[in-house]
């Protein structure tokens, strides 16, 4: 049976998960993408000793904690093949991989995302060719909608930027460096209140570099419900990840 516990710090309840060694002589405490808090011990320590030692590093955890809710889950695995469903802008979309005489546009139609492929094209390479092909849709579509609602969200903020960058990151949404933004095309597949938290995230880090307390008062000051999309996009996060 796994072991538990949880303490209070302000208004935030942090639970953690124990796990014992007889091997150890100190506590640890790791942040575990999926499992949230673990607390490795020694096998006598009492449970109030390691609620003490998570209180007295409250601060580190809640910051952890919030970083890494913000980080891409990892790769799921697709075939890219007829029947798949893919999202964009939280809305649901099969796929129709159709053979054709020469590469063509992909093409939305209802709720059926049509993906021709050359005729001819080796089955070993097709999953490939696929995935690359809506890669570049959604890295188009995402290049026209990205900018503009980062726009709206730096006026509403008061925060001038540089300029907005569509990339493929491998561990975050969004960051932001030197005024200007990158934002992972793959938010586009999210609902629209999603891809608002994550270009209002970046957008807060043009005036605060670091998630401190004055970061997260900011955004709590333009997106009040921020904590609600975060946690949305959290469970949602793999559907997205591909």
């Amino acid at each position: 049976m796994v072991e538990r516990s949880a303490v209070q710090w302000g208004t935030t309840t942090i639970p953690y998960e124990i796990r014992r060694s007889s091997r150890r002589a100190t506590v640890s405490l790791t942040i575990d993408p999926k499992a949230g808090l673990l607390v490795t011990a020694p096998g006598t320590t009492p449970v109030p000793r390691l609620d003490a030692v998570v209180r007295t590093k409250a601060k580190w955890v809640v910051e952890r904690l919030k970083r890494t809710s913000d980080v891409p889950p990892a790769l799921t695995g697709r075939e890219f093949v007829s029947g798949e469903t893919f999202l964009y802008l939280g809305r649901q979309v099969r796929l129709r991989v159709v053979q054709d005489a020469a590469p063509a546009p992909i093409r939305l139609h209802g709720r059926w995302l049509e993906l021709p492929i050359p005729r001819g094209l080796d089955v070993v390479h097709r999953g490939r060719y696929a995935r690359a092909a809506l890669v570049d849709w959604y890295r188009r579509l995402a290049a026209r909608r990205l900018p503009r609602l980062v726009e709206a969200w730096a006026a509403k903020a008061d925060l001038p930027f540089k300029k907005v960058v569509v990339t493929e990151q491998s561990k975050r949404w969004g960051s932001c460096s030197d005024g200007t933004l990158r934002l992972n095309w793959r938010i586009i597949q999210a609902p629209k209140s999603l891809v608002d938290y994550v270009v209002a995230h970046e957008v807060v880090h043009l005036a605060h570099e670091h998630h401190g307390p004055a970061f997260w008062s900011t955004l709590g000051r333009l997106m009040p419900d921020y904590e609600a999309r975060k946690a949305r996009l959290k469970e949602l996060g793999p559907r997205l990840v591909w």
